[in-house]
């Protein structure tokens, strides 16, 4: 679930810098008293996603607005689809239309996106996770969206666990240094995902311990390669540009998880409109 504050903390900087000084269009145009009622269309096939987040967009600037669906968070949506009404004063409407649709359409593009490469996997143990590439301000809803989607979170920032990537590795002089460093440092809660690119830096991470080997940029024989010499002593990632490789042949490979940066980073908006 979303919570609550940071839902209503999003919405009002996303009004504050859409609406700015005021809607002049909807104050110089339309009448102080004027009610409308809006529906919610879907123009293309989709994994519907954020219907708590545009509800509290209207209710920031009327709370007297009425906001109706019949859909949940994760229903199907079919082009031609009208899945909310949205009903109250005009100038409120108006001008939240715009931070409303931003966020509903980027949230269900991410949903989409997620479902369509888990249904890929399906049946594999493998998990479809997301990263930290989330657009800032905003990483509390892609990540809601990636489970809406079905998919599953990594980190939610840098607090949540150690990984160890190319850059920490090179700054602490090796794999094992890092390791070593922060087991002596960090909580025994927390894990230690280590990033190797290769079957010595395999070796080297499990041999020191690492709680998660990330495998970078390899192809699928490597990987195999790696999950059989791993033999569950350590859980396995699959990472970078997954979105251009076969899913599928990954998952074949056996590994626990497959981590995408394009599931938020550049996914594409569902294209829904606002019709009065």
């Amino acid at each position: 679930m979303l919570n609550k504050n940071m839902i209503e903390d999003i919405v009002k900087r996303a009004l504050q810098e859409d609406i700015g000084t005021g809607d002049i269009t909807t104050l110089s145009t339309v009448k102080k008293d004027v009610e409308i009622t809006g529906n919610f269309l879907a123009k293309e096939n989709g994994i519907l996603c954020g219907l708590e987040v545009i509800k509290a967009v209207f209710w920031a600037l009327d709370e007297s607005i009425t906001f109706i669906s019949a859909y949940r968070d994760g229903s199907v949506l079919e082009n031609g689809t009208v899945f909310a009404k949205v009903k109250g004063n005009a100038h409120a409407i108006l001008s939240a239309e715009r931070v409303a649709l931003n966020l509903l359409q980027r949230m269900c593009g991410i949903a989409t996106y997620t479902r369509i490469l888990s249904d890929q996997i399906q049946g594999y143990k493998t998990k479809i996770i997301d990263t930290r590439k989330t657009i800032p301000g905003l990483r509390v809803l892609d990540k809601y969206a990636v489970r809406v989607g079905g998919g599953y979170n990594h980190r939610y920032n840098l607090s949540d666990g150690v990984l160890i990537k190319d850059n920490h590795i090179t700054a602490a002089g090796s794999i094992t240094e890092a390791v070593n460093s922060a087991r002596m440092m960090i909580p025994h809660t927390l894990k230690i995902e280590v990033e190797v690119q290769n079957s010595h830096e395999v070796k080297e991470a499990l041999e020191v311990g690492a709680d998660i080997i990330m495998l970078d940029n390899m192809n699928t024989a490597q990987m195999k390669e790696a999950v059989d010499f791993i033999a569950g002593r350590a859980l396995v990632e699959a990472s970078g540009n997954m979105d251009r490789k076969s899913l599928l042949e990954v998952a074949q490979t056996g590994v626990d998880f497959i981590s995408l940066g394009a599931l938020t980073h550049s996914v594409k908006a569902l294209d829904i409109s606002l019709k009065f």
